[in-house]
């Protein structure tokens, strides 16, 4: 009788444990992708005026940029207090981080009003929700996998990547509820700035959620045999270089075209193509629906028949369709647009459902919120932060998006050579025969 009550009482834990995960990396995901598509449609013009069309994009993206420069600095600096302190404490101060961060943005006056104080103060809240974000995936992903059955954490370590196309569909609709009922000149002028201060209540919720949460159990362990490491930090950087680089290199067939396909594809489909901006903005949100089911379907695979077998298809895909894609878009015909966006983000789901699980299993539970969130967000550096300045720059030198369909190869291709050259997961012996994670069915045994 104690056991089933310690069962259910555990799996209550479990599915607060996911709620509060996925909740908030929705929340932190919503800001983020609210600020791309704002960098898209309406900062250069505001924050950037006098400029040439592409040097205010240019300009606009580069701030972009600097928000993904950030999220390493945050996976380093809550990293560390999320392997010395717990995760629940961690990933609540990452939530109000980014939240108030957010806000401020959507109060920030525009460049005839402030001058150039107001592109620096964009770059500062910029450098603070990079920052947020970077603490956030680490702690969030840990908490549910970790809460987790070691034979499925494929699955739960998808939940909180659930925040991707949530927080991509909450910021879209917003933009495109908000650019519906307004005029043009209206949205530019404040409309843009709604869905800003509206990220102040989903941040109550989140915070609601995250402090009714306990602590995961395998960190719980950690404390209780004292053995929480003093410096996570230093310790994984000596111990685990290869781990967190392959991490990060895995990641460029992922992010790189992500931003290419969610982003870019915004400036490239309304500046190019002359293609209704709210056709586009309907696309993306069918295509972030169907990542609702894409991405923990794809974790799941990953349970079954291995991690490195899912993701490595999934760059494959990614790489094949570099080309398809932009001749879809190109087509301007709006099943075929759609089509293109569609399969893009299905593509990207492939690697986005198993890759949480991938790299948190190569490092163990002492130094795994230090080790998953450094190499993960290292990504951020050289994949997801220069994809849409790349993108912008190679249309402008070349008049053709042939470039950008080369660039999106180049890195499935170091991607591909990155996850091969990944070493094991660090799961001991137990472990990884209870998890048998990585082995493909048949091979098992």
């Amino acid at each position: 009788m104690t056991s089933m009550a310690a069962d259910g009482s555990h799996a209550v834990h479990r599915r607060r444990a996911v709620i509060a995960s996925t909740i908030g990396t929705t929340v932190e995901w919503y800001d983020f992708f609210l600020y791309g598509t704002a960098a898209a449609l309406v900062f250069p013009k505001l924050f950037f005026p006098g400029s040439s069309e592409f040097a205010g994009v240019l300009a606009s993206f580069s701030t972009l940029f600097v928000g993904f420069a950030a999220r390493p600095v945050g996976a380093a600096i809550f990293g560390h207090y999320g392997d010395r302190v717990g995760r629940k404490a961690t990933l609540v101060t990452t939530l109000v981080l980014m939240g108030v961060a957010t806000f401020c943005i959507g109060l920030l006056p525009g460049f005839t009003s402030i001058g150039v104080a107001a592109p620096i103060l964009l770059v500062l809240l910029r450098i603070a929700q990079g920052i947020g974000v970077g603490g956030e995936w680490g702690g969030s992903v840990l908490m549910s996998m970790e809460w987790g059955s070691k034979k499925r954490r494929g699955l739960m370590a998808s939940f909180p990547q659930l925040g991707v196309p949530l927080g991509l569909l909450l910021s879209t609709g917003m933009i495109k509820l908000m650019t519906s009922v307004l005029s043009p000149a209206d949205f530019d002028s404040w409309g843009w700035r709604v869905p800003f201060l509206a990220s102040f209540v989903l941040v109550l919720i989140g915070l609601y959620v995250r402090l009714r949460v306990m602590e995961s159990p395998q960190f719980t362990e950690v404390k209780e045999a004292k053995a929480v490491v003093r410096q996570p930090f230093i310790q994984v950087l000596k111990e685990h270089p290869m781990e967190i680089l392959t991490s990060a290199f895995i990641r460029l067939s992922e992010q790189a075209p992500f931003y290419i396909f969610i982003t870019f594809v915004l400036t490239y489909g309304t500046s190019v193509l002359k293609l209704p901006r709210g056709d586009l903005l309907n696309d993306t949100l069918v295509a972030a629906g169907l990542g609702l089911i894409s991405v923990p379907l794809f974790g799941h695979l990953s349970d079954l028949f291995g991690r490195r077998l899912v993701y490595g298809i999934g760059i494959v895909c990614t790489a094949l369709y570099a080309f398809p894609y932009f001749g879809l878009l190109d087509s301007k015909n709006s099943g075929l647009v759609l089509l293109a966006i569609v399969l893009s983000l299905l593509f990207h789901d492939i690697q986005y459902g198993p890759q949480a699980a991938l790299i948190a299993e190569s490092f163990g539970t002492n130094l795994r919120y230090s080790g998953a969130g450094i190499g993960y967000q290292l990504a951020s550096v050289i994949a997801g932060g220069p994809a849409p300045l790349i993108a912008a720059f190679i249309l402008e030198k070349t008049k053709s998006s042939t470039g950008i369909s080369w660039y999106i190869v180049g890195c499935s291709v170091v991607a591909f050579a990155a996850l091969i050259l990944m070493p094991r997961t660090q799961l001991n012996a137990e472990e990884a025969a209870e998890a048998d994670v990585d082995a493909p069915l048949g091979a098992k045994g």
